[in-house]
């Protein structure tokens, strides 16, 4: 047995708390998910809602300037992460492994494009959101553009869902009331929810309820960790969702989405069809983690 030395960085955005870890220092012995595993348990190691990779984009002959892995903390790899990639945008800036305020970087979802503002905070490009059944995926309805308000029980709950993709698949419910968005059981619902054969890659689940015309509250269950303070992609895909369903001032406007680690702003600009996010990104700690391999 063999001790390996791992240095890695503990960032968070809104609450939302990452390990990144650069391709360079990874232990060779360990598959990604598996390391995601070890590393994002909160009792016996670093503790994280998942882990990324920070990679060279000319070893994965990329025309992007940055490649990605994003990897849950139960070891399930996710397409897209909106508080993930501000911490990301943050560490290659922050660490001068580009000089470009505004760059590129792979995904599974595509290239997305986050830029380092003056005043700190990240904006993302995040892209299209996809409301066809087939892109987000969904198993029912298939021949549809898109779904607002479908049915589906949830234990003892009927809920309306809209289904929206910004690379991972989501389903927003929208709350009548602020005592029925505060009083939900998150958990009980969330994660059977997360699991219904609706989804056939499972799905991150947004319960909303709309405070103001500008102004939305949002509680995320995320398919691979739970709950969570803050999820970016949730984020985003909710405010497609309320306009969608005419909840909100219409596309173009900056949608302030408040969820319980902080808030993220968020515009739909139709002349492009691209969900622009911005919010902050923080660093922790940096560490170095003592392994046992084999």
């Amino acid at each position: 047995m063999a001790i390996y030395i791992l240095p890695f960085e503990k960032m968070h955005g809104l609450g939302n708390d990452f390990i990144l870890i650069h391709e360079k220092h990874l232990p060779h012995t360990i598959t990604e998910q598996n390391l995601a595993k070890i590393l994002c348990d909160r009792h016996y190691s670093v503790g994280a809602d998942g882990l990324i990779i920070v990679k060279n984009s000319l070893t994965h002959a990329s025309e992007a300037d940055f490649v990605w892995s994003y990897i849950n903390s139960d070891g399930s790899y996710g397409q897209m992460c909106g508080n993930g990639m501000r911490c990301f945008a943050k560490y290659v800036f922050d660490r001068g492994l580009t000089n470009k305020s505004e760059f590129t970087v792979e995904t599974l979802a595509g290239i997305i494009q986050p830029s380092v503002q003056a005043n700190g905070q990240i904006k993302v490009n995040m892209g299209n959101p996809k409301l066809k059944s087939a892109e987000i995926p969904l198993s029912i309805e298939l021949d549809k553009d898109k779904l607002i308000d479908y049915k589906v029980q949830i234990l003892d709950k009927e809920f309306l869902f809209t289904p929206v993709s910004m690379g991972n698949p989501h389903a927003i419910v929208f709350l009548n009331s602020l005592a029925e968005f505060e009083n939900l059981d998150l958990e009980k619902y969330g994660s059977i929810f997360e699991k219904h054969n609706y989804f056939p890659e499972k799905t991150n689940v947004e319960f909303a309820f709309v405070r103001a015309e500008n102004i939305i509250d949002l509680k995320v269950w995320e398919r691979g960790c739970g709950i969570t303070l803050a999820c970016g992609t949730g984020a985003c895909s909710t405010v497609v969702a309320a306009h969608l369903k005419n909840l909100i001032l219409p596309p173009g406007e900056l949608i302030e989405v408040n969820l319980p680690g902080g808030t993220l702003n968020i515009e739909w600009n139709k002349e492009n069809n691209n969900i622009y996010m911005s919010g902050p990104a923080q660093s922790v700690f940096i560490g170095q983690l003592e392994m046992d391999l084999v």
